[in-house]
């Protein structure tokens, strides 16, 4: 796995965001055989994009959209392989109620907010609406939940190559902390690794209770519940500075709960991790 945008929000930049980054969510899984999968098209995957081309491996792409929000979905006009003629890209994402995934895209994508549609880019872009379902994407096998958020939102768990990762990254937590969905913790059963919403410390969360987030803390117990090994923390507020994250990390590893982890990480845009291998 290779982490292009770790922050939730809105994209940010300053002396202050380097070590994190300030791109918005997007994630790349390579299996050992067949194409990678992309998660989320936020602001990372205008730079995931520039790898991809420079590597030549950028004629057929496969993307996992948890949701429709900006940060999730702003980088996609910006795509080098989209803007190339003869590339494909599929995107698997959840139904909307007011028109299909596509109509919805073509509503944000669109002049004045932009200056062509989605249609006018030089590639082919296909997307496919799924919820609760169960998909064989190349050599992986992803499982596909809703998670309670703000509109319809999904998260992803990716099997291949003997390793399994949960793509969590917008979880409205209960009031309560304590109890978890069904579908999150099948998502994160046993997972190699779980990336997980972890936007707000617990000051914050009680002050923003339904903004549609979890806490640091409650990230370690989603992952902890679920018995997953490791846990990377992703979807950072853009009001944290890079001092700040290490704060909240460092706080996470403390938890009691941590303790049923191998290891609590922040995400940070260029971290790669090799899963597996148990």
């Amino acid at each position: 796995m290779r982490f292009f945008g770790v922050r939730g929000s809105c994209p940010c930049s300053s002396p202050t965001h380097l070590r994190y980054g300030g791109n918005t969510s997007c994630v790349l899984v390579e299996p050992e055989h067949g194409p990678g999968l992309i998660l989320d098209l936020g602001t990372g995957l205008r730079p995931l994009g520039d790898v991809l081309e420079a590597a030549g491996d950028s004629s057929a792409i496969t993307a996992l959209l948890s949701h429709l929000h900006w940060d999730h979905v702003i980088g996609m006009p910006f795509f080098a392989p989209v803007l190339r003629p003869g590339s494909t890209m599929d995107v698997y994402g959840p139904p909307q109620q007011r028109g299909s995934l596509h109509q919805l895209i073509d509503q944000v994508v669109q002049p004045p907010f932009f200056p062509v549609q989605v249609q006018q880019l030089h590639g082919s872009i296909d997307f496919h609406e799924v919820v609760d379902d169960k998909l064989l994407l190349g050599s992986c096998v992803v499982v596909v939940r809703q998670v309670p958020h703000l509109g319809t939102t999904l998260g992803f768990r990716v099997e291949a190559d003997g390793a399994v990762v949960a793509y969590v990254p917008d979880h409205q937590a209960p009031g309560d902390l304590a109890r978890v969905e069904p579908g999150v913790l099948e998502l994160c059963d046993g997972a190699d690794l779980v990336v997980h919403d972890a936007q707000y410390s617990d000051e914050e969360f009680a002050a923003k209770p339904d903004w549609g987030h979890s806490t640091v803390g409650y990230a370690v117990h989603v992952a902890a519940e679920a018995g997953a090994r490791e846990l990377a923390l992703f979807h950072h507020d853009p009001s944290h500075l890079d001092d700040d994250v290490d704060r909240l990390v460092e706080g996470a590893r403390r938890r009691p709960e941590a303790a049923r982890l191998r290891r609590v990480l922040g995400a940070a845009e260029g971290l790669a991790l090799q899963l597996g291998g148990r």
